[in-house]
């Protein structure tokens, strides 16, 4: 099966397999701590996390979410929010990827994930708001519950790094549909099994996600989306960025200086244009084996978004187009 075949057919099943699931069994989600649910998803339905746990009564109707990866897990359920926030690049906050999904539906985009305009959250009456993958303190969520329940990112996870299948299933829940978010991690996790599979070669070479900005370099860590998608398809974060992570933080910042520490089996450049040379003008890069070896892919637009939300519904679109871009880069 072609590289470019496997992850299309998949996202066809993502969106498939959910309506079937209901009729099936998965395992009880609240065995990994992540959410204590009564029998086959039905209210109400409690959920644990950062600020301590939130009781939904009744199923939601009203979603607004706002954690940057959250409108897909939602969407993914057959659920368009009425208010979203999401990545800058995007205007409306949602990739490419959500577009069939969200068809003619009216969106509203919440400006910020941690400092939300609660005004206008409190005007879309809501009934539920998701808040997995955001960075709002204590303060916001008490202020947030006025509005309607407000499930938080789970306890002990630094803000943005609650990994996908968690993210996906702790939502799923909180919507009283849990063997559906089952049933779109183990879709997510195939397409990875089945790149592996495709790529073999990618088991335990050193990888790197990296976004160039001000002068500086934002480098992810395992923690973050963009570092787990490498991970997932069997590269390792080299030991001096892994060595760096606090677990209070996504990424580490390094100074021209530094970019020695970039060096490995492939560079991941988040870039908003395929063209863009982060050589350029930084002659260092010269220095580093992954460079001369010509093992740097260096992202469009839509595939940073892809890698960036490392959604159930953005997974299909990255390893259709980057995969095979690694896979030449590093052969």
């Amino acid at each position: 099966m072609s590289p470019g075949l496997a992850p299309r057919a998949l996202a066809c099943a993502l969106v498939l397999l959910v309506p079937l699931t209901a009729c099936g069994t998965a395992d009880d989600p609240s065995e990994n701590g992540a959410a204590s649910l009564s029998a086959e998803g039905a209210f109400p339905v409690t959920v644990e996390h950062e600020f301590g746990s939130t009781t939904i009564e009744e199923e939601p109707a009203r979603v607004v979410t706002l954690g940057v990866t959250d409108a897909d897990a939602v969407l993914a359920l057959d659920l368009v929010p009425v208010g979203n926030t999401g990545y800058s690049f995007y205007e409306s906050g949602l990739g490419p990827w959500t577009d069939e999904l969200v068809g003619d539906a009216e969106l509203t985009r919440i400006d910020s994930d941690s400092e939300p305009n609660v005004e206008q959250i409190a005007n879309l009456a809501p009934d539920l708001i998701v808040g997995v993958s955001a960075g709002f303190d204590e303060a916001t969520y008490e202020t947030l519950s006025q509005i309607a329940p407000v499930v938080a990112r789970p306890e002990g996870v630094a803000a943005y790094t609650v990994p996908r299948d968690e993210a996906t299933q702790i939502i799923a829940t909180a919507l009283g549909r849990p063997e559906e978010g089952a049933a779109l991690n183990a879709a997510t996790d195939e397409l990875f099994e089945q790149a592996r599979a495709e790529y073999p070669g990618f088991e335990g070479l050193d990888g790197t996600a990296v976004l160039p900005y001000d002068g500086k370099y934002g480098v992810y860590l395992p923690g973050d989306a963009r570092g787990r998608f490498l991970m997932s398809l069997g590269f390792t974060i080299p030991e001096p960025i892994s060595e760096r992570d606090s677990g209070d933080d996504f990424f580490v910042e390094l100074s021209t200086e530094r970019v020695d520490l970039l060096d490995g089996d492939l560079l991941l450049v988040m870039s908003d244009d395929a063209d863009f040379d982060i050589t350029e003008g930084a002659s260092v890069f010269e220095s580093l084996d992954v460079v001369r070896e010509d093992a740097v892919v260096t992202t469009s637009l839509d595939e940073r978004g892809a890698v960036t939300y490392n959604s159930v519904l953005s997974v299909p679109y990255a390893l259709e187009h980057l995969a095979p871009r690694i896979g030449e880069a590093v052969s």
